[in-house]
């Protein structure tokens, strides 16, 4: 640990994480922070003095000195009967007395029973920081890595254009070069075909015929399946994309300027009404072509049969008149237009240029109106416009982008300023609030609409780029398309002849708020949430609280299945493997794949601590010990110790004091503490439990099934029965369940003999057990739940109390009590507690979703089903128990047709014990002959090889 202080920054992991975000109930009503003012908090001040200084004169006057400089440093807090007369005082008489006790709770934290004035600035810090960082959200652009294909047939010309054609489907891609190369691409951007403009027809020499110009813009025309490409050579190549086989269907050459920029609008809802394509020129003009019946052809059929495309000479377009109708609006801009845009409900014709004194032109198609006119110095390279937010958006080679609203054209309502170099292309996306602006040194910037700050900067890696120099662009590097187009949002950026694509956002992600319909878990019969990987019950908030795959926190109303809090992204973007409460159970405190721990707020989501990382390895368990410190193990195979009581600041440095170093020789899976006994048990991948003493934090026995052949399989969950180690009369007898390979396993950890009876859990052979629980209280019954999603119920009153002898039945299995299906995969925790003088199972499973049962069977509902439950009343519960417990041929046969293998994270093992290797491999007297060392030291009792293990 030392070692990895001195080499690298340990909170490194922490600065680099994605940001959490904290989703609360509504119904929790309005919080503490967002009902009090800067008025409120100067009277809680004074009252806090005040009773602190009636304290210290009330202590002075019937004592001595010595108490006086005893309790000079100690200050006092407010119990919840002063804390609630003071809020009554300071907000109002009418306050509800529920809230002044939840504001009491959270911030007394640890539960003192008072609240200091410091406790209560950390706490208003705290919250007043979160929400601040909580109303920026975060950048549309979701972290991955972008997807870049080289245009190889581009012959190292930059892109002009890239377009959508989702007609036939699947959707394609097709990009234009800048010499008129085209490529046809998938989904996935893998080429499928690449083709060249054709050339001048009049050339005699026919290989000579190929394209000699630049290509300016490209446009898709969905209704007509076709795209229109536009040349400096004053003309316009018309590509049918309507089949597999891309071709050129028609030339119309002979404009008398060039087109820089196009645009197509035809009516979705009616494809066969007359549509518009528009194109401005280098001459500022603008060029409307409306085709009168786009279903029967853009132009009037040929009289004879041609070979090639068809060609139609400009002037002569008049002869097309019953397909085409022609105008022109000359002189709009002092320079070559940049961008054109149409907007079909008022039908006005957008247009920009980099013209000092017309940047951008919005003027209607009849010419009756005035236009807007917005002018500004270097003009317009880009625009963007969006009608439902009447915001419009431009870059230009000033490198500023500016908004500015549909109205006003004298001045921008923003200029976002960061880029460094001239920005190519804009675009508002919609749905998120946000801007996408690209540069030409390859900067993509995200804005948010309603704050005006950059979200996220990101420079994009091509490998065309070269230290110190720019690369060539196209005129119209982006392309971004939304669902139904695609699943998920994605922009395209074209730089020289590379496309990149990113993935985009379909909703705002923002930093918290309520929790909505939206929000909310399937139905009951519907479990497509991320996978599960622990769940646990409190029983003093009377919640359940479980962590997902997806790195994201819930908590759950008992009473009712309802979501109180959510919190995303807890752990950055690393999967939640293990939680646990501290003593209070105020706090959650959960591990992640990458070492990191963090401590949470369980009122309000508030982060309250993170944990120095062991390593960046996983962390598979936690444990809380007295006086709110708690034990980590991992992959770390080392055992680290956190003091949260102590613990001043976000950041709390962990305690390596554990003689851990190299005892373990494999990665560590489970960890189980017992109380009564002063002990924790932690087991390895490599099958071995090892037990600790909490006193000497040192360890004190080493357990260990023998195999006859191979590895030993690994310790999926270790599980102490707390009653009997309470009891003087048990606790020298199976007080330690362990689970290998579906075998459990009991073991004693005082007497002379450690093995009190094995059975082989699950129906299936070669499965697993990944979860243990039983009622603490009794310790009557015991609750497993295996990989195919099958929960069991044993009755071990009397089980685990007696050595095994040679003559007994090695692999006798203690009367099961109930056995049902509680999910479709892998259960991945269950936990039996009592509500209301009643047991119930709790279980979470891989397939995303967690259950509540009650112990006979009956299904209460899934967590976040759409119908709550009333915990009180059994009619509002999902199900009555289906079945009664047999143990005929049929039900064996059913479940075995049912039985699913689970998915199952952690270390992936090659040795698969059935129930009759289970009884083979071990027995209780072979164990019992090694038993001849005192529990005080050490004990191995085989050594063997690792097996290979999941990375």
């Amino acid at each position: 640990m030392d070692t990895l202080r001195k080499n690298k920054n340990p909170w490194k992991l922490y600065e680099t994480e994605v940001p959490h975000s904290r989703f609360c109930d509504p119904a929790c009503g309005v919080s503490p922070p967002e009902k009090l003012t800067p008025e409120h908090l100067q009277l809680l001040r004074n009252a806090f003095t005040r009773q602190q200084a009636e304290e210290q004169t009330h202590e002075e006057r019937p004592k001595g000195r010595s108490v006086r400089s005893r309790g000079r440093n100690v200050e006092r807090g407010m119990k919840l009967e002063t804390f609630r007369e003071v809020m009554r005082s300071v907000v109002g008489p009418d306050v509800e007395d529920t809230w002044v006790e939840r504001f009491f709770s959270e911030v007394d934290i640890s539960c003192s029973g008072q609240v200091r004035w410091q406790q209560l600035c950390s706490y208003l810090l705290l919250e007043f920081t979160e929400r601040e960082r909580a109303s920026i959200p975060r950048a549309a652009l979701l972290h991955k890595q972008p997807l870049i294909r080289l245009c190889s047939h581009n012959k190292r010309e930059p892109t002009v254009r890239l377009v959508a054609v989702s007609h036939p489907p699947p959707l394609r891609y097709i990009s234009v070069s800048k010499g008129g190369q085209i490529g046809v691409w998938s989904s996935s951007l893998h080429i499928l075909k690449t083709l060249g403009l054709a050339g001048d027809p009049t050339e005699e020499v026919a290989s000579t015929r190929r394209f000699r110009g630049w290509t300016s813009d490209a446009v898709y025309m969905g209704n007509v399946h076709t795209v229109a490409i536009a040349t400096d050579c004053r003309d316009l190549h018309f590509i049918n994309v309507s089949t597999g086989a891309v071709f050129q269907d028609a030339h119309l050459f002979g404009f008398r300027s060039v087109p820089t920029a196009l645009c197509y609008w035809h009516d979705a809802q009616s494809p066969e009404q007359p549509s518009l394509l528009l194109m401005g020129d280098d001459k500022g003009g603008v060029h409307l072509l409306w085709f009168l019946n786009p279903s029967k052809g853009l132009f009037k059929s040929p009289s004879k049969t041609e070979s090639g495309p068809q060609r139609i000479f400009f002037p002569d377009l008049g002869e097309h008149s019953s397909m085409v109708s022609y105008r022109h609006i000359p002189s709009v801009h002092q320079e070559p237009i940049t961008r054109v845009m149409f907007e079909p409900g008022t039908n006005v014709v957008m247009t920009s240029s980099e013209s000092d004194n017309t940047s951008v032109v919005f003027m209607n198609v009849t010419l009756k109106q005035e236009p807007y006119i917005w002018a500004f110095k270097q003009g317009a390279k880009c625009f963007d416009y969006d009608a439902s937010l009447q915001l419009m958006v431009t870059g230009g080679c000033d490198r500023a982008v500016r908004l500015w609203t549909r109205f006003i054209t004298s001045r921008p309502v923003a200029s976002l300023l960061g880029h460094r170099t001239a920005v190519l292309d804009v675009k508002i996306y919609q749905p998120v609030g946000q801007i996408l602006s690209y540069s030409r040194d390859a900067e993509l910037r995200v804005w948010d609409i309603s704050s005006h700050q950059c979200l996220k900067s990101v420079a994009l890696q091509f490998p065309c780029q070269q230290p110190g120099r720019i690369p060539e662009h196209g005129n119209f590097p982006f392309l971004l398309l939304s669902p139904p187009l695609t699943e998920q949002p994605l922009l395209a950026v074209a730089c020289k002849d590379y496309l990149a694509v990113l993935s985009l956002s379909e909703r705002r992600r923002g930093g918290g708020g309520w929790l909505t319909e939206e929000g909310r878990e399937p139905g009951p019969n519907i479990q497509s949430g991320p996978p599960l990987s622990c769940a646990l019950y409190n029983p003093t908030l009377r919640q359940v609280a479980t962590g997902h795959e997806d790195s994201s926190v819930s908590l759950w109303d008992v009473e009712t299945g309802r979501r109180r809090l959510q919190i995303l992204n807890a752990h950055g973007e690393e999967g939640i493997t293990c939680m646990t409460l501290d003593s209070s159970h105020r706090r959650l405190i959960t591990g992640a794949r990458n070492g990191t721990i963090k401590v949470w707020n369980l009122l309000n989501g508030l982060n309250l601590h993170k944990m120095e990382p062991v390593d960046t390895s996983e962390v598979t368990g936690l444990t809380c010990l007295h006086d709110n410190q708690f034990l980590t193990v991992g992959w770390s195979r080392r055992v680290a110790q956190y003091d949260v009581a102590a613990a001043k600041d976000l950041y709390v440095r962990a305690d390596m004091s554990w003689k851990s170093s190299g005892v373990h020789k494999s990665d560590i899976l489970a960890v189980s503490q017992c109380s009564p006994l002063g002990v924790i048990a932690t087991g390895s991948y490599d099958g071995e439990v090892i037990i600790w003493r909490l006193e000497t934090q040192g360890p004190v026995l080493h357990l260990q099934r023998p195999t006859q052949a191979g590895a030993a399989p690994p310790v999926d969950g270790l599980l102490f029965l707390q009653h009997r180690a309470s009891n003087r009369k048990l606790r020298n007898r199976g007080v330690l369940v362990s689970s290998q390979a579906g075998c459990l396993c009991f073991w004693s950890i005082t007497g002379q003999t450690h093995t009190y009876g094995q059975f082989y859990s699950p129906e299936q052979p070669g499965e697993r057990v990944l979860s243990l629980s039983s009622d603490q209280p009794q310790n009557t019954i015991l609750v497993s739940g295996d990989t195919t999603g099958w929960l069991q119920i044993w009755d071990i009153s009397d089980y685990g109390l007696d050595v095994r002898h040679d003559e007994s039945p090695v692999c006798e299995r203690p009367p099961l009590l109930q056995r049902w299906r509680a999910h479709e995969r892998a259960l991945v925790s269950v936990d039996v507690f009592e509500v209301s003088g009643r047991l119930f199972v709790l279980t979470a499973s891989s397939d995303g979703s967690a259950g509540l049962w009650t112990k006979e069977g009956d299904h209460v509902g899934f967590f976040g089903q759409e119908v709550m439950w009333n915990i009180s009343e059994p009619e509002t519960y999902q199900r009555k128990a289906q079945r009664e417990l047999t143990e005929d041929t049929e039900d064996r046969t059913e479940s075995d047709e049912l039985g699913l293998k689970g998915q199952v994270p952690g270390h992936a093992f090659r040795d698969r014990a059935s129930q009759e290797e289970c009884c083979s491999e071990a027995s209780p007297t072979s164990l019992a002959e090694n038993d001849h060392k005192p529990p005080q030291q050490p004990m191995v009792t085989c050594k063997h090889t690792i097996s290979s293990r999941r990375v």
